[in-house]
């Protein structure tokens, strides 16, 4: 299972992460996001983890330049991006399409983009993009009968662990991790995320 740990601020942090076996590690370069990565940190892609960088809307020069820059493996598109607009990243990128999940959410709008993304995002839907801590209703996924592999997002907690490693919907890949794990916006906590990964793990392998 995949764990991508998002919003990261720290180079130090980063690095301990790298240590624990994480999958991907997301850095926010939307402005008003409270993980907002303002300045580069130690950020170089190691073999067996992925730099993914979030935007919200962003410009294709700005995704290329912040692309080279934190050698990102993924690009991860948060906001309201066309088909036209991914059709144009992922010439040169990988990528991983978000889409905010509510009671009435349609998965039929996540279809169009199915050509072009890695991976897609299933987060809670909030009147901003993320980061909002609070979960959907998880049983809302067996709606999705897309081809593409998802992450689940939104609210998840350390004491999800039983609860996410029991899920069977045949596309999902794994989990993205933020608010929950932190002590503040942007510092995670990485003995919580330590704990997390192993009950994942002692899950997965049903000892």
């Amino acid at each position: 299972m995949i764990v991508k740990v998002c919003g990261i601020t720290v180079s130090e942090q980063y690095h301990e992460l790298i240590t624990l076996g994480v999958d991907m590690i997301g850095f926010n370069f939307y402005p008003k996001s409270k993980r907002y990565l303002s300045e580069p940190i130690n950020d170089e892609n190691t073999p067996g983890c992925h730099n993914v960088g979030v935007f919200v809307n962003p410009g294709i020069a700005e995704v290329n330049k912040m692309a080279s820059l934190h050698d990102l493996s993924y690009v991860q598109l948060h906001g309201n991006e066309s088909v036209d607009f991914c059709r144009e990243v992922v010439k040169n990128h990988k990528m991983i399409k978000v889409f905010g999940v509510d009671e009435d959410f349609n998965f039929s709008e996540v279809h169009p983009y199915e050509t072009y993304a890695d991976y897609f995002l299933f987060d809670t839907k909030t009147p901003l993009y993320g980061g909002s801590g609070k979960k959907f209703r998880w049983e809302k996924l067996a709606e999705y009968n897309g081809q593409t592999k998802f992450l689940l997002s939104g609210g998840i907690q350390p004491e999800d662990a039983e609860e996410i490693a029991k899920l069977e919907h045949k596309r999902f890949a794994g989990v993205d991790i933020n608010s929950g794990f932190e002590s503040s916006p942007g510092i995670k906590d990485i003995d919580t995320i330590k704990s997390f990964l192993n009950k994942i793990k002692h899950e997965e392998s049903g000892q």
